[in-house]
């Protein structure tokens, strides 16, 4: 019964990354189209992000209210819809509606899942959770680039891609009681305790928790401007054609597909600090791949390292919250975080556009590299804050 639904879990988590990437894959088509500016893609990502914020935030009372499967199937309905109204989309004041539930269904989703494994399932099942998410977002823009050489080819690969999810609409309502089953299984009122004790401002005031939500907001930021911009950067600065450049972004999602697979039986071995420097040393390589005048082929080798790197760095600082912060204000630390991290899609893409608009795209690998560099000392702060805990609670026992 469990086995069975982590698969349906999974492949939730695979519609929450399809719709992910298809925006940065077919901008270069999309605003040509409909006769708006390069950087105004910035405001589709703000408002798809926006409503992610808004989601996350309200995620615990939706699941307290409506049960985890029931929130997924709502969530999952509303990206289905939202995915068609892009398909018959007439001028781009439609898309900025359609953005909204977009981005409401998406973070919803997102909360939900990621409280639900993290509550009934082992920690390596949050890194292939996100494997799954790669798997998503790997696919939308190969789907994407299929339709990209004909006119209005995005409208058909949005559709496409909203039929898929239209299908994942069925499966998740035929599977409603299964979810009901599980969440019976479990002691839901040691559960609701641990939830209520770390409820409150108080876990902002906690030693690095600020530095965390930090990390999160750069890593995001770092994650979405890659996806969002990557091709631009491909088509207007490094000259690569337009559905060429649609498909050497997948490969950035297959990175961090790739690389979350294999983290998941990484961290059998290995500690999610090493892991997490592993995976900013692995983003600092690509990006300047991406930076050096090398022939354009290189393009793809930085794409596939940034995405290798930010494999393990997210589900691995989600794992380690618990170890950081403490049990009881790790739920509550983790919804911050998820917030923050959403915050880091919203307003950072946008603000490259601004950036973009009046400097040049060609400085897209050093902005991956500035939140990149950011992430990396706000982590270590954080490790040596835990250190220094750690050997205060240690002379405290030796004392005793």
């Amino acid at each position: 019964m469990f086995t069975f639904l982590l698969v349906i879990i999974y492949l939730s988590f695979i519609s929450l990354g399809l719709p992910d990437s298809l925006l940065g894959s077919a901008w270069p088509a999309m605003y040509k189209d409909l006769a708006v500016s390069l950087s105004t893609q910035g405001v589709l990502s703000m408002l798809i992000s926006g409503g992610t914020i808004i989601s996350s935030l309200f995620s615990g009372k939706l699941i307290k209210r409506f049960g985890t499967g029931k929130l997924t199937f709502i969530s999952v309905a509303m990206t289905a819809v939202a995915l068609l109204g892009f398909s018959i989309s007439p001028s781009f004041i439609w898309l900025c509606v359609m953005a909204i539930p977009l981005g409401l269904g998406g973070g919803s989703v997102d909360a939900a899942l990621n409280n639900f494994v993290a509550l009934h399932y082992k920690a390596k099942h949050m890194s292939w959770l996100h494997c799954f998410w790669g798997v998503g977002a790997t696919v939308g823009p190969i789907i994407m680039s299929m339709f990209m050489g004909k006119s209005n080819g995005w409208k058909k690969g949005y559709f496409t891609i909203s039929m898929i999810q239209f299908g994942l609409v069925i499966i998740l309502f035929l599977t409603l009681s299964l979810w009901k089953t599980v969440e019976k299984v479990q002691d839901e009122n040691e559960i609701k305790e641990e939830q209520e004790e770390a409820d409150g401002k108080s876990s902002m005031k906690i030693p690095g928790v600020k530095l965390a939500l930090l990390s999160f907001a750069c890593y995001c930021a770092a994650e979405s401007t890659a996806g969002l911009w990557g091709s631009s950067y491909l088509v207007n600065y490094k000259g690569v054609s337009v559905g060429d450049a649609a498909r050497w972004i997948s490969l950035f999602y297959i990175g961090i597909t790739a690389g979350r697979f294999l983290s998941g039986f990484f961290t059998m071995k290995f500690s999610n600090s090493t892991l997490i420097r592993g995976g900013q040393v692995l983003c600092i390589i690509g990006a300047v791949v991406l930076l050096m005048p090398l022939p354009t082929s290189f393009s793809m080798l930085g794409l596939i390292l940034f995405g290798l790197g930010c494999a393990p760095i997210y589900p691995s600082m989600i794992h380690d919250t618990p170890k950081r912060f403490g049990k009881n204000a790790s739920q509550a630390i983790i919804g911050l975080q998820m917030a923050f991290a959403y915050m880091g899609s919203t307003f950072m893409p946008p603000l490259f556009g601004i950036l973009v608009s009046k400097i040049s795209i060609g400085v897209f690998p050093c902005f991956l590299l500035a939140y990149v560099f950011i992430m990396i000392i706000s982590s270590e702060k954080i490790n040596k804050l835990i250190s220094r805990k750690q050997k205060t609670a240690e002379k405290i026992e030796m004392k005793v």
